[in-house]
Protein backbone atom coordinates (compact mmCIF):
# COMPACT_ATOMS: atom_id res chain seq x y z
CA UNK A 1 0.00 0.00 0.00
CA UNK A 2 1.15 3.09 -1.30
CA UNK A 3 1.95 6.20 1.43
CA UNK A 4 3.26 9.20 1.41
CA UNK A 5 6.25 9.68 4.84
CA UNK A 6 6.17 13.58 5.49
CA UNK A 7 8.79 15.01 7.86
CA UNK A 8 10.49 18.27 9.03
CA UNK A 9 8.18 20.63 10.59
CA UNK A 10 8.07 22.01 13.87
CA UNK A 11 8.06 25.05 15.65
CA UNK A 12 10.72 28.34 14.45
CA UNK A 13 10.69 32.01 14.96
CA UNK A 14 9.71 34.68 12.45
CA UNK A 15 12.69 35.09 10.15
CA UNK A 16 13.96 31.26 10.70
CA UNK A 17 14.48 28.02 8.12
CA UNK A 18 12.47 24.67 7.81
CA UNK A 19 12.82 22.33 5.43
CA UNK A 20 10.29 19.55 4.86
CA UNK A 21 11.18 16.47 3.10
CA UNK A 22 8.49 13.85 1.23
CA UNK A 23 8.88 10.42 -0.05
CA UNK A 24 6.36 7.65 -0.83
CA UNK A 25 6.75 4.43 0.32
CA UNK A 26 5.02 0.88 -0.83
CA UNK A 27 6.11 1.69 -4.30
CA UNK A 28 8.66 0.68 -6.55
CA UNK A 29 7.49 3.10 -9.59
CA UNK A 30 8.72 6.98 -9.63
CA UNK A 31 6.83 9.63 -8.85
CA UNK A 32 4.96 12.34 -11.51
CA UNK A 33 4.41 15.78 -10.23
CA UNK A 34 5.33 16.61 -6.88
CA UNK A 35 3.52 18.75 -4.82
CA UNK A 36 3.02 20.97 -1.75
CA UNK A 37 -0.04 22.48 0.11
CA UNK A 38 -0.96 24.43 3.38
CA UNK A 39 -3.65 24.53 5.79
CA UNK A 40 -3.94 27.48 8.11
CA UNK A 41 -5.93 26.89 11.48
CA UNK A 42 -9.73 27.57 10.40
CA UNK A 43 -8.54 27.91 6.48
CA UNK A 44 -8.86 25.96 3.12
CA UNK A 45 -5.79 24.25 1.85
CA UNK A 46 -4.25 26.18 -0.80
CA UNK A 47 -1.40 25.43 -3.09
CA UNK A 48 2.03 26.30 -2.39
CA UNK A 49 4.96 24.81 -4.50
CA UNK A 50 4.98 22.05 -7.27
CA UNK A 51 7.74 20.24 -9.31
CA UNK A 52 7.48 18.49 -12.18
CA UNK A 53 9.72 15.30 -13.87
CA UNK A 54 10.94 17.74 -15.83
CA UNK A 55 11.80 19.99 -13.20
CA UNK A 56 9.94 22.24 -14.25
CA UNK A 57 8.27 24.78 -10.63
CA UNK A 58 5.67 26.48 -9.77
CA UNK A 59 4.90 28.58 -6.50
CA UNK A 60 2.66 30.56 -5.03
CA UNK A 61 2.86 33.86 -5.21
CA UNK A 62 2.71 34.06 -1.09
CA UNK A 63 6.15 31.78 -1.40
CA UNK A 64 7.90 33.09 -4.10
CA UNK A 65 11.34 34.22 -3.20
CA UNK A 66 11.33 32.45 -0.05
CA UNK A 67 10.39 28.69 -0.44
CA UNK A 68 12.50 26.52 -3.24
CA UNK A 69 11.09 23.09 -4.01
CA UNK A 70 13.05 20.41 -4.92
CA UNK A 71 13.42 16.93 -5.73
CA UNK A 72 15.89 13.97 -5.71
CA UNK A 73 14.26 11.50 -8.42
CA UNK A 74 16.84 8.96 -7.16
CA UNK A 75 15.31 9.16 -3.87
CA UNK A 76 11.89 9.59 -4.67
CA UNK A 77 11.72 12.47 -2.86
CA UNK A 78 11.02 16.21 -2.67
CA UNK A 79 12.01 18.53 -0.50
CA UNK A 80 10.43 22.36 0.23
CA UNK A 81 12.94 24.64 2.12
CA UNK A 82 11.38 27.36 3.41
CA UNK A 83 13.63 30.62 4.06
CA UNK A 84 12.11 33.74 6.13
CA UNK A 85 9.30 32.26 7.21
CA UNK A 86 6.59 34.58 8.48
CA UNK A 87 3.74 33.91 11.53
CA UNK A 88 1.13 33.86 8.24
CA UNK A 89 3.20 30.71 7.03
CA UNK A 90 1.91 28.36 10.45
CA UNK A 91 -0.14 25.93 8.90
CA UNK A 92 -0.32 21.92 8.39
CA UNK A 93 2.10 21.30 5.13
CA UNK A 94 0.49 18.39 3.07
CA UNK A 95 2.70 16.39 0.10
CA UNK A 96 0.92 15.36 -2.53
CA UNK A 97 2.27 13.08 -5.08
CA UNK A 98 1.15 11.72 -8.80
CA UNK A 99 1.86 8.15 -9.49
CA UNK A 100 0.44 6.18 -12.25
CA UNK A 101 -2.58 8.79 -12.91
CA UNK A 102 -3.17 8.42 -8.85
CA UNK A 103 -3.27 11.54 -6.42
CA UNK A 104 -1.42 10.61 -2.89
CA UNK A 105 -1.55 12.82 -0.40
CA UNK A 106 0.63 13.12 2.96
CA UNK A 107 -0.55 12.84 6.49
CA UNK A 108 0.57 16.24 7.32
CA UNK A 109 3.20 17.91 9.16
CA UNK A 110 3.08 21.06 11.16
CA UNK A 111 4.88 24.18 10.92
CA UNK A 112 4.40 26.88 13.44
CA UNK A 113 6.08 30.29 13.17
CA UNK A 114 5.89 32.28 16.62
CA UNK A 115 8.30 34.95 18.85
Amino acid sequence: QVRLVESGGGEVQPGGSLRLSCAPSGTIFSPGTMAWYRQPPGKQRDFVASIAVNGHINYADSVQGRFSISRNNHKKTTYLQMNSLKPEDTAVYYCRVQLRGTDYWGQGTQVTVSS
